[in-house]
């Protein structure tokens, strides 16, 4: 991994998860259960599978994600969250919620961002639960 460019909390955390695509990949993990490259890449913001393999290798050096062996698949793997990447989930709930409230979100891809600003602490509570159960 390369030198920080500083520091601030805020940068340390935007150098690991400020791209375009690195939460996307979490969330398709997380509340789609997209977990294996094929289907990650699947996903409808189309991303190249170059730039798929580059924030999927710097996802399990950052140790965010593992990668395990599918038991109902000999020749593939999936990926499953650690610790430190379900701790990721009020992120991701608190972008929902924000782009709920001022930016036009398409109905049918709401469900999660309503659920959350109902109530944000007992669905965080309720997801962690979900993926630790899942993954760890």
């Amino acid at each position: 991994m390369k030198e920080p460019k500083s520091g601030c909390p805020i940068n340390l955390g935007l150098e690991v998860f400020g791209d375009r695509w690195t939460l996307l990949i979490l969330r398709d993990i997380m509340f789609a259960d997209r977990r294996s490259f094929r289907d990650i890449q699947a996903s409808e913001e189309s991303i190249s599978a170059k730039t798929l393999t580059d924030r999927i290798t710097m996802l399990l050096a950052e140790e965010i994600l593992v990668r395990s062996a599918d038991p109902a698949h000999s020749q593939r793997s999936i990926l499953k969250l650690t610790r430190k990447g379900i701790d990721l989930l009020p992120l991701l709930v608190d972008i929902a919620v924000w782009s709920l409230l001022y930016k036009a979100v398409d109905p049918g891809l709401a469900d999660i961002a309503h659920a959350a600003r109902a109530d944000r602490e007992g669905f965080i509570r309720a997801e962690t639960k979900r993926l630790l159960d899942r993954d760890l």
